[in-house]
């Protein structure tokens, strides 16, 4: 009898979603031992507060476009139902009374890793489960001590930024490519970031 379906989560506001998400989400859906990653659209990062984000119901349809048509990737919206802000703890606990077959594996990035010992909860976090982390630019990764269940990975090495985009959507300046076409299209049609 086959062990249970790994599934990695990336958490983020994805606001917009872009080809850098995407090029890390199927790296690690294909080329780790993940069966797939699912992305779950934060309503708010409780270190991101007053950051300027679209509506979530906006966010998530944005990354239902971008992914349709890679059944190894999967947005999930269990956040919007949870208490604000939102916490890692509280999504996974959620997500386990969901998919109580599932083993769920944490993915962060190496600029979140010295932050994880003061995360909510994070003696569980570090007992329950694995956490992958990727590499971002400018970020070190150094090993917690005292984290054993932490694994840094390989993965494309990617700086690309939601701030870029939006900064050069309200320049008015393109930003083919650095978004599937479909998330550039709702973009340029709803006016989103236009000042």
């Amino acid at each position: 009898m086959p062990g249970p379906r790994r599934v990695g989560l990336l958490f983020g506001s994805f606001n917009p979603i872009h080809t850098g998400h995407l090029i890390l989400a199927n790296h690690l859906a294909t080329r780790t031992d993940l069966d797939a990653v699912w992305l779950v659209v934060s309503p708010q990062s409780p270190f991101k507060v007053g950051e300027e984000l679209l509506p979530e119901a906006a966010r998530l349809e944005l990354v239902e476009l971008a992914i349709a048509g890679n059944e190894r990737l999967r947005v999930l919206d269990v956040e919007f139902t949870l208490p604000r802000p939102s916490y890692t703890i509280a999504t996974l606990d959620e997500l386990r009374r969901q998919h109580p077959a599932t083993e769920f594996v944490l993915l962060t990035g190496g600029d979140n890793l010295p932050g994880l010992p003061r995360w909510r909860e994070a003696e569980r976090l570090q007992r329950e489960l694995d956490i992958y982390v990727y590499p971002r630019p400018g970020y070190p990764v150094e090993v917690l001590p005292d984290w054993p269940r932490v694994r840094v990975l390989e993965a494309p090495l990617l700086d690309l930024s939601a701030t870029f985009i939006r900064r050069s959507v309200e320049a008015g300046q393109s930003i083919r490519y650095l978004v599937p076409e479909s998330v550039e299209q709702v973009i340029r049609e709803r006016g989103y970031w236009r000042r």
